[in-house]
């Protein structure tokens, strides 16, 4: 059994422009301080890491591994959760979702898109040169506005989607796996792939490639009122990341899953800091230990009333206590009798 690693801080909520979230350097010393022992970085914040450069030159990742060990920290992952999520967007959504690339591909869907992709690609070769051996994104998503349809899909639309988002992302894939690196999809509403069921059905499409892989992040489940602890035992094999990330589902004679429209502090479904909310932590450390998951434990903060500071120095604490030490030998091993076959037998009534 292996002992996963933590505590752990994404970064894409803290970044800034004022110090000490405005650097790289001026942020890792901010972390370390609060007893984080990694970070995953958001590939897209230029104020902390240049991708393309990552991509293209050994000796600025050799740079960046020195900035954040300097301070006692390892890089967990790169994230691509922006640029992932281009990689297949409705038209719907054209407008909404322009701001999250470069300037000068927005408002022309097919230039983001190939900008997407080659960005996605990047972050795996930026990875194998930073040593790390899986990365966190989204899928995008082109299924999504008929995730509760009415009028009825028209038949095969939604297979048509997924057929399509698999042509898309089997050629990065197939980079990714180049490069040695997993891609782990955060399952996420708002994504195609946005629980177990629409994972399966991507996964088939993308003829099981042993890439594409699973960021487990519990909130989300809550929000869809899934079992996120059975989904641990289902998809353990493909878990690869994890976002430590808390939520609550209060539903009234009002609203429900769906949230009526409002905002996060007045839905009934809406993340909390660590410990505000309703998750099973307890649970899902307990699972991660017997499942043997290997990787880091990554404090995702979203809340809807607490401070962000006081969230991240919550966290570190918080993660530390619930990460189980495995344990090397049974428990009972104290009064085990050995190994004879012959007792066996006794013991059985066998001649």
């Amino acid at each position: 059994m292996r002992t996963l690693k933590g505590p752990a801080i994404f970064l894409a909520q803290f970044a800034g422009d004022k110090a000490p979230f405005n650097s790289l350097d001026a942020i890792c010393e901010w972390v370390s301080g609060l007893g984080y022992k990694g970070i995953q970085i958001p590939s897209w914040d230029a104020r902390l890491f240049d991708l393309e450069k990552a991509a293209e030159s050994q000796d600025y990742c050799d740079e960046v591994k020195g900035v954040v060990e300097s301070h006692g920290l390892s890089i967990t992952e790169l994230s691509t959760h922006l640029q992932g999520q281009l990689v297949a967007v409705h038209p719907a959504y054209d407008a909404a979702f322009d701001g999250f690339a470069a300037q000068h591909v927005r408002g022309n869907p097919q230039a983001r898109q190939e900008w997407a992709v080659a960005q996605v690609r990047h972050a795996a070769t930026a990875s194998r040169r930073l040593g790390l051996d899986r990365h966190a994104t989204f899928s995008g998503a082109l299924a999504w506005p008929y995730v509760y349809p009415w009028p009825q899909r028209p038949a095969g639309l939604i297979e048509d989607a997924f057929e399509e988002l698999a042509g898309r992302w089997k050629p990065i894939l197939d980079h990714f796996d180049e490069c040695g690196v997993d891609a782990a999809y955060e399952i996420h509403p708002g994504e195609d792939l946005h629980d177990g069921v629409t994972f399966e059905m991507f996964l088939e499409r993308v003829g099981n490639h042993p890439r594409a892989n699973i960021l487990y992040d519990p909130s989300h489940f809550v929000l869809q009122q899934l079992d996120y602890l059975d989904f641990i035992d289902i998809y353990h094999e493909r878990i690869r990341c994890f976002h430590v990330k808390d939520a609550e589902f209060n539903p009234t004679g009002r609203q429900g899953v769906y949230g009526g429209y409002q905002s996060w502090v007045d839905r009934a479904g809406r993340f909390r800091s660590l410990g505000d909310g309703q998750v099973d932590f307890g649970g899902i450390f307990s699972k991660m230990a017997a499942n043997e998951f290997d990787g880091w434990a990554v404090l995702e903060w979203e809340c809807a009333l607490k401070h962000p500071e006081q969230g991240a120095a919550e966290g570190a604490p918080f993660i530390r206590d619930h990460i189980i030490r495995v344990t090397e030998h049974a428990f009972d091993d104290f009064a085990a009798g050995g190994a004879d076959r012959e007792l066996n037998k006794r013991i059985m009534g066998i001649a």
